[in-house]
C-alpha cells in the first residue's frame, strides 16, 4: 500500500509539473496557448481619426497639390487669347540691306494676360492667298510676358530687302499675326512694301516676344 500510494504522489506530482510547463510554454511570446490580442489598428476604419487616413494622391483635391505641379495648367489659362488682343506693324527699321519692323500685340481685354515664345506670322494677298513662306523662327531665350490691360508685348520681323537680295518680291495686302498658341490670327494691313516670296534669299525672320512696342 505505501508504494501504490508513492506512485499515485509521484504520478500527480508528475501531471501538475506537466501542466505548468504547458503553461509557461504558452505564455512565453504572449501568443501560444491563448487568445490573441487585437492590434491598435485591427477593426479601425478611416473615419475613426484624421491620422490615420491618408488620402492618395487620386483622392485629394486639385487645391492640395503641389504648386509646381500646376505651373502648366496656370500658363494655360492665363495666356492672352486672339479675341483680347489687337495686333499692329510697327516703323521700319532699314539697315546694311535689311528691314526690320516691330509686329506688335496689345491687350485690350479687361485683365492681365501672358505671352509666351513666338506669334506665327503669313503675308496675304487681297485674296487671302499666303505669299511666300511662313517666317523661320529665330533662336532666342523665350520669357513671359505679363500684359496688364494696355500693355505690349513685340517680336523683330526682318528680311532682306529684295532690291539687294534679288529675291522674286510681292506687296502683301495684309500681314497674319497669331498670338503663341492661338489659331486664329489678327490682320493688319500691309503698309511696308514688297517682301521676298521666293528665290535667292526670300527668307522672312521672326524672333521670340518682348515686352513694349519695339527698340
Amino acid at each position: 500500500m505505501a508504494n501504490g500510494s508513492r506512485h499515485v504522489g509521484m504520478s500527480m506530482v508528475g501531471a501538475l509539473v506537466l501542466s505548468g510547463a504547458l503553461v509557461s510554454c504558452g505564455t512565453e511570446d504572449g501568443t501560444a496557448g491563448s487568445t490573441p490580442r487585437p492590434s491598435a489598428s485591427a477593426g479601425r476604419t478611416a473615419g475613426d481619426s484624421p491620422r490615420d487616413a491618408v488620402p492618395s494622391d487620386a483622392a485629394r483635391s486639385t487645391d492640395d497639390r503641389s504648386p509646381t505641379a500646376a505651373g502648366p495648367t496656370d500658363r494655360s489659362a492665363s495666356r492672352c487669347r486672339t479675341a483680347e488682343l489687337s495686333a499692329a506693324v510697327g516703323r521700319m527699321d532699314p539697315g546694311a540691306g535689311q528691314r526690320n519692323f516691330p509686329v506688335v500685340l496689345t491687350n485690350v481685354s479687361s485683365r492681365t494676360c501672358t505671352l509666351y515664345g513666338h506669334p506665327g506670322a503669313a503675308f496675304v494677298d487681297a485674296a487671302g492667298e499666303q505669299l511666300g513662306r511662313d517666317p523661320k523662327r529665330t533662336p532666342g531665350d523665350p520669357a513671359t510676358v505679363t500684359l496688364a490691360p494696355g500693355a505690349s508685348a513685340w517680336a523683330g520681323l526682318r528680311y532682306a530687302s529684295p532690291g539687294v537680295s534679288g529675291a522674286r518680291a510681292a506687296t502683301p495686302a495684309a500681314l497674319l499675326v497669331t498670338p503663341p498658341d492661338e489659331r486664329d490670327p489678327l490682320k493688319v494691313p500691309w503698309r511696308g512694301g514688297a517682301v521676298p516670296v521666293s528665290g535667292n534669299a526670300s527668307s522672312v525672320f521672326l524672333t521670340v516676344l518682348e515686352p513694349g512696342t519695339g527698340p
